[in-house]
């Protein structure tokens, strides 16, 4: 369970959220933001890899909870299905999660599900929290003005009052 601890916030807030909203969704590409996630990405992908050097699966031998939860974001990343970022990331370079990422998706439930699904319920998610971040944006912008307005109004009052 200490595997699927260590990998349940990275893999929220690293490939699904930071490198992918800035890779593939920000609508003005920040080098700067692309860079910094990427290494992050490619830190945790490093470490799965070391892990995987050393056993068939994220917790050991057996296939467990760890994997399911892991797999849909860094399976369908090496696999080319999220963001096309594989090239990118240099994917191809850690072996052991390539192995890891292969065999999982020979697994039935992943081919009954198919490899796509982790790639479009990850876009959901990714277009979803855009979407929540630009109108939280607007709101605020639109908060920051009314709060504006009312302290005019309220000079003006106390002014007459």
């Amino acid at each position: 369970m200490h595997e699927l601890a260590l990998l349940a916030d990275g893999q929220r807030s690293l490939p699904g959220g930071g490198f992918g909203h800035f890779y593939a969704y920000a609508p003005e590409k920040i080098e700067y933001a692309i860079d910094r996630f990427a290494m992050e990405v490619k830190r945790q992908l490093d470490v799965l890899d070391r892990n995987l050097a050393e056993r068939r699966f994220l917790a050991g031998d057996h296939y467990t909870i760890a994997d399911i939860a892991t797999w849909p974001w860094y399976g369908a990343l090496v696999k080319g299905l999220l963001y096309e970022a594989g090239e990118f990331l240099d994917v191809a370079s850690y072996a052991n999660v390539v192995r890891w990422t292969d065999e999982i998706a020979t697994r039935p439930a992943v081919q009954r599900q198919g490899h796509s699904s982790a790639a479009r319920q990850a876009g959901r998610l990714m277009a979803r929290r855009t979407i929540v971040i630009e109108q939280r944006r607007r709101s605020a912008k639109h908060t920051h003005r009314s709060a504006r307005y009312g302290q005019q109004e309220w000079r003006q009052d106390a002014a007459y009052g």
